[in-house]
């Protein structure tokens, strides 16, 4: 398990990230200002990505990057009224709040690092491209076929064992149509 991150780091953090960054909304600093003088709802503050997957996260973006300045999320409805999303944040503070910072190169900030933490409500297949999935679904194809394929060549040595013609011809058509399955898979 995790370590959780300390009220502390996020201060600092939050302190580093207005001293080094200008914020494409002003209400954004006030809101970041109320967190660092609120240790009650940095406790329960988790620094992640894709934070509108999040039942409750607020994105805050800084000058030079492409991403909304501003939007709230809340079980599944957004806004960019950060007044709003102000008076959630205070009257709610024992409540998780997900935030997810846009600024120019975040993905190679140590500090952000240091207290950024797994989106647990990020989607599994999310990050998966079509191409992953199209070759998982080729993947799984196969396997189904090599298990269909063992079972048919099974059934054929019993049929053999039991002198069973008839079964033994209709299993060997079976299992000449998957391995032609396999073969037409294989060369995609």
């Amino acid at each position: 398990m995790e370590t959780p991150i300390s009220v502390q780091d996020k201060k600092d953090f939050v302190r580093w990230f207005l001293n080094h960054y200008q914020l494409k909304k002003r209400e954004s600093v006030w809101i970041l200002n109320y967190l660092i003088n609120h240790e009650a709802i940095l406790q329960h503050a988790h620094f992640v990505d894709e934070v509108e997957f999040c039942p409750r996260g607020i994105l805050i973006s800084a000058q030079g990057v492409k991403a909304p300045p501003f939007r709230f999320y809340k079980d599944k409805v957004m806004t960019t009224d950060a007044e709003k999303s102000f008076h959630d944040i205070r009257l709610n503070q024992e409540d998780p709040l997900y935030i997810q910072l846009n600024f120019d190169q975040a993905n190679q900030s140590a500090r952000y690092a240091a207290v950024l933490e797994e989106n647990p409500y990020v989607p599994l297949n999310h990050y998966l491209t079509a191409k992953d999935k199209k070759l998982a679904g080729r993947l799984l194809d196969i396997s189904l076929l090599e298990h269909q394929k063992q079972q048919l060549e099974r059934d054929i040595d019993e049929a053999l064992d039991n002198g069973d013609k008839q079964t033994f011809k209709r299993v060997s058509t079976l299992l000449q149509k998957v391995k032609q399955e396999l073969a037409e898979i294989a060369d995609k």
